[in-house]
């Protein structure tokens, strides 16, 4: 996985391109209205159940925008929240809170909402030893703060981006002449090249498994697309070779089934690709 410091850096240069964006070469209708001077406060309030996530970074958005912005906060990210909540009051230069206010928003909304569903798959998955992964199906330039929603969740992170793990899709093997030569030639790429990648190795039927067996250094087996029945078979071949992990059109409706069957993981992009924002405002106090 990346490093903290490698995550911060990603978290940083995406708001500078968040404020570039929105703010351009100025907030023109706080310019015009809004004398330079002029001192304000605004609380961030729930308009939603769920859970709350986001809130460090809203932090960073607005010392990103102007140090001197004051934050009081009431709601930790990760916390249950309901309608009417406050999480927190800023206060400061009003033209700062202003131009802060979007990217703050939309950030929040996103992550809340991320986090939200989340916790619901931990908790329907509670019980059992199967925790859930995100994915790399996340929104283009908002990858960080998306994984870092999931963790608030209670989720847990799959690898970030293709650099700092090797997963060996079906693509890849095919077009390696085979799982077993993929594996090789891998293995031997991360030698050559002195690097420490975990590998994962996807497999679309029971035979996938038997070969990728017959191969060392094999971190996780992808149980792609299996049915239940199938799965469970996967888990007894596999044993305790390496670790084992579930994806594929798995919902809400059968992510508990497939944790039953024993694997260690499972992985859903749903939790970052297929989630409305959830409603909360910033408004002047």
């Amino acid at each position: 996985m990346i490093s903290d410091t490698q995550f911060q850096n990603e978290l940083k240069l995406l708001i500078e391109n968040a404020i570039r964006e929105d703010v351009g070469p100025g907030d023109f209708s706080s310019l015009a209205c809004i004398p330079a001077d002029a001192k304000g406060k605004a609380k961030l309030l729930v308009k939603e159940d769920g859970i709350i996530a986001g809130v460090e970074f809203a932090k960073m958005i607005f010392n990103y925008v102007d140090p001197n912005l004051k934050i009081e906060t009431f709601i930790n990210d990760g916390t249950p929240v309901k309608y009417g909540d406050i999480v927190f009051h800023v206060e400061g230069s009003s033209q700062s809170i202003l131009k802060s206010e979007r990217v703050v928003l939309n950030s929040m909304q996103r992550m809340s909402a991320i986090a939200t569903k989340t916790n619901k798959y931990v908790q329907l998955l509670e019980g059992t030893k199967t925790k859930i992964l995100d994915t790399r199906k996340t929104t283009p330039g908002f990858r960080a703060p998306e994984k870092w929603a999931v963790k608030i969740g209670g989720g847990e992170n799959h690898r970030f981006a293709l650099y700092d793990m090797v997963m060996l899709k079906d693509n890849h093997n095919d077009f390696a002449g085979g799982i077993t030569k993929a594996i090789e030639k891998t293995k031997n790429y991360l030698k050559e090249n002195n690097l420490d990648l975990k590998i994962i190795v996807e497999a679309r039927n029971l035979d996938e498994i038997k070969e990728i067996l017959q191969s060392e250094g094999v971190y996780r087996i992808l149980i792609d697309n299996f049915n239940f029945e199938d799965t469970k078979k996967a888990v007894a071949l596999i044993g305790d070779k390496c670790l084992t992990e579930s994806s594929g059109n798995i919902n809400e409706k059968t992510i508990r089934n497939y944790a039953e069957c024993g694997v260690d993981f499972i992985s859903s992009g749903a939790l970052t690709h297929s989630i409305y924002n959830m409603d909360l405002s910033l408004k002047a106090i």
